[in-house]
């Protein structure tokens, strides 16, 4: 294919399968904890990071993970202890992040806005090898601790008390989420962008939901979902010459629209065997009038 004979296409292509198998494998962790939004407030505080990594002329790419994964524990502490307030702080945190990044990339030497912009939406001709070693590292890591704690972290996500009641580290695995999230957000944001980010963590994960119930079923298809999609964006934005952050996130929405219309048929069927075996009600004649007992007397 003529498209692998371009180097950048080679490291972009092998960008977009890590985020595809990424992005749902921690997207849906956040949905059972109903955190669908999580990605887009990390995306938010790793702005501040990349901007730094201009800044200090360090790797955008790790210094964007470091940033991300202070940003989510921080997240989830004040989650924990500040309930009152809490959205305030949320706020402050995730506008702070954006203004942090424009800052700090206008004060490095090298920094612009255009340069900004690519990780905001991601480009393709931007990635380079350090990016892809780092990214490489990173998906790692996530693949490691979503399959590897998966039963852990369903449980987690489903019930905390329960799993607090069974001995599980529910603080420690809730904050092994965030940091998770927050490492996704940084190996997708080459690629996708950190403000569509979010969108390739979650809907993936509904539009999985709606063809299975099962957990298990549920994780390899919203993978499945992800790695499409990431692919077939990657490919199309080539070719096409379009922003490959917004045509994954276009594909992916295209794909649950049509996976959701497809279910619907799929559960009536399953709903007409379940149907049939229920006991049928008792014939109208054989019914108790209102107002009698059992003995088909009048009630005193």
């Amino acid at each position: 294919m003529e498209i692998l004979n371009y180097a950048f296409m080679q490291r972009s292509l092998l960008a977009a399968v890590l985020i595809g198998i990424t992005a749902p494998a921690v997207g849906i962790y956040l949905v059972q904890r109903r955190q669908a939004l999580m990605g887009d407030g990390i995306g938010h505080v790793a702005m501040t990071g990349v901007g730094l990594g201009f800044l200090l002329s360090w790797s955008p790419v790790w210094m964007a993970a470091l940033v991300s994964v202070l940003g989510a524990v921080l997240m989830e502490l004040i989650r924990w202890y500040g309930r009152t307030r809490g959205d305030i702080a949320l706020a402050m945190l995730f506008y702070g992040g954006m203004a942090g990044g424009v800052m700090f990339i206008n004060l490095a030497p090298t920094g612009s806005n255009a340069k900004l912009t690519s990780y905001l939406f991601g480009s393709l001709s931007t990635v380079s090898e350090s990016d892809v070693t780092a990214i490489c590292l990173l998906a790692a890591f996530v693949v490691l601790v979503t399959l590897g704690l998966r039963r852990q972290l369903f449980a987690v996500s489903q019930d905390e008390e329960f799993a607090r009641v069974t001995g599980l580290p529910v603080r420690f695995l809730n904050l092994l989420t965030a940091v998770t999230a927050a490492v996704t957000v940084t190996v997708a944001m080459r690629v996708v962008g950190l403000l569509l980010v979010s969108a390739l963590m979650v809907v993936p994960v509904a539009a999985a939901q709606a063809l299975s119930r099962s957990f298990a079923a549920t994780f390899a298809i919203a993978v499945a979902i992800g790695v499409t999609v990431t692919i077939g964006g990657t490919v199309t934005s080539y070719y096409q010459d379009v922003p490959p952050g917004a045509t994954i996130v276009l594909l992916t929405i295209a794909a649950f629209i049509v996976l959701t219309a497809l279910a619907t048929p799929l559960a009536r069927r399953r709903a007409r065997p379940l149907a049939a075996a229920r006991p049928a009600p008792d014939p109208a004649e054989c019914a108790v009038p209102a107002g009698r007992g059992a003995t088909g007397k009048a009630d005193a």
